[in-house]
Parts: structure tokens; sequence; C-alpha cells
């Protein structure tokens, strides 16, 4: 079972769960947890979602050889279902990060309420080093948290950053020692049983819907400019070099 999910005490945990593919993504994974948070929007005994992964790893991103044999296909894909439910979900979300968070793992940590990443925790959106555009709505939110040359670092060359970077940009709450995180983000998450349900669903109603209309224009834009790049020659160089275990070469590109 890639990903897990469970109830315990008013929380609903969804822990990808595929270490030894370094928790890489497969459609049916982005079907699992979106199952998982529907759920846990209608059922009155849930107050709060954790996302996490495994100890060092949360998610490497997409299993590209799985996402280039089931590449989206438009807004009824699997990932772009993900995305839905997650943005719009009514309940406050909690997100534990150890490790490595590529691509949609840092992409889909701008949507949810509270994040909490370990000191050694490496965040990556390399989007562009695979011959693709930034998604999630992070050609939005990423230079609204940095500005826009710190944005540049991330989503034009693709640098890792640090769990600490994450925090001081705004993407993470706090930086806990490995051991700590999931803990501490999982009593984050209980707190939630002791507060009013509707009044953290208006208020967090109310927090996103300045900017919802045009986060859910810009995400809809980069997803038909993403699925574009999926079939253009510079994305199959990029797959081509990771499946070959060498550097692409763009050069021959204008």
């Amino acid at each position: 079972m890639t990903i897990r999910t469970g109830v315990v005490d008013g929380v609903a945990t969804i822990e990808i769960a595929r270490p030894e593919k370094k928790n890489a993504l497969t459609m049916a994974m982005y079907d699992a947890m979106t199952d998982a948070i529907v759920a846990a929007g209608s059922d009155p005994a849930v107050r709060a979602l954790l996302i996490t992964g495994q100890p060092g790893v949360f998610t490497s991103g997409n299993d590209l050889e799985d996402f280039m044999q089931r590449p989206p296909a438009g807004p009824d894909s699997s990932v772009f279902r993900f995305m839905r439910a997650l943005e719009s979900c009514e309940k406050p979300v909690v997100a534990a990060v150890t490790g490595a968070a590529v691509g949609i793992g840092t992409t889909m940590l701008l949507h949810c309420d509270f994040v909490f990443v370990s000191d050694e925790a490496r965040l990556a959106m390399p989007f562009v080093g695979l011959g693709l555009v930034p998604e999630y709505g992070s050609s939005l939110l990423i230079p609204r948290l940095m500005g826009h040359v710190k944005a540049a670092e991330k989503l034009l060359l693709g640098d890792p950053f640090t769990g600490a970077d994450a925090a001081d940009c705004g993407i993470a709450n706090a930086v806990l020692p490995a051991a700590e995180v999931l803990p501490h983000a999982r009593r984050v998450a209980e707190r939630f049983n002791h507060l009013a349900p509707s009044a953290v669903r208006e208020s967090k109603r109310l927090m996103k819907a300045p900017q919802r209309e045009l986060l859910q224009q810009v995400i809809a834009t980069e997803a038909e400019l993403f699925g574009q790049r999926l079939r253009s020659p510079e994305a199959r160089e990029a797959f081509q070099a990771f499946f070959e275990k060498r550097k692409p070469d763009f050069t021959k590109f204008q």
C-alpha cells in the first residue's frame, strides 16, 4: 500500500509510503490521496488533515516512468484532481516534511495551512531542468512569498533549498529535528479538536478568498502549458537523459 490513510483523534492522516522509490508519486497514488482528502472533508469526525511521508523523504515528486505512460490529459486527470482537492479543502491541512520534497512535493506545501520541516529537509522545484514549467500555482505564490529574484533561483534555475530557507520565506512554519517533525505536526492538527469547526472553516475560507480566483486561473494556465511542454522536444530530451542517467543537452534548442 503506497498511500496509507486513517483517522485517529480527529486527524485524518495521509502517509506517502513508497520509500523504495523515494516516495515517487504515481497516478494511482494521486487518486488515493484525492479520495482521502474528499473523504476527510465530508467526515464530521475529522477536524484536520495531516500529510506526511517516510523518515528521510517526503516525496521525490512524480514517478517519471508512470508519468510518461499516463501523462495528465486534462482537468479530470489524476494529478489535477488531487490539486483541486487539496487547494479547495475546507479543513486545516498540516504537512510534516523530512528529507526530500521535490517538484509537487514542494508545491503542494503552498496549499497546506501549516508546514513543519526537518533540519535536513531539501526542497526543490526543478521543472525547467525537465523542460517543463512551474505548476500548482507556484509561478504566482513563490514570487509573492520570496520576491522575484529569489523565486528565479528556485523556479528558473531549480536551485534546491533547505528547511530553514523554507521557514524564512514563509513556506514553512518551523524547522525541527527530524524525529520531532511528525509528532509536533500531529499535536498542531489535534488542537483543532478543541476549536469551533465552522469558525475554523470560515476563517480559512476568508484567508484564501482574496486570491482564490486568480490562483485558480494561474493553476489552469500552468496546467495547459505543462501539458504542452510534456510533448515538447526539450522535455523528451530531459526525460530520455533521466532514464539514461546523464545530463540533458539543451544546446541544440533555441
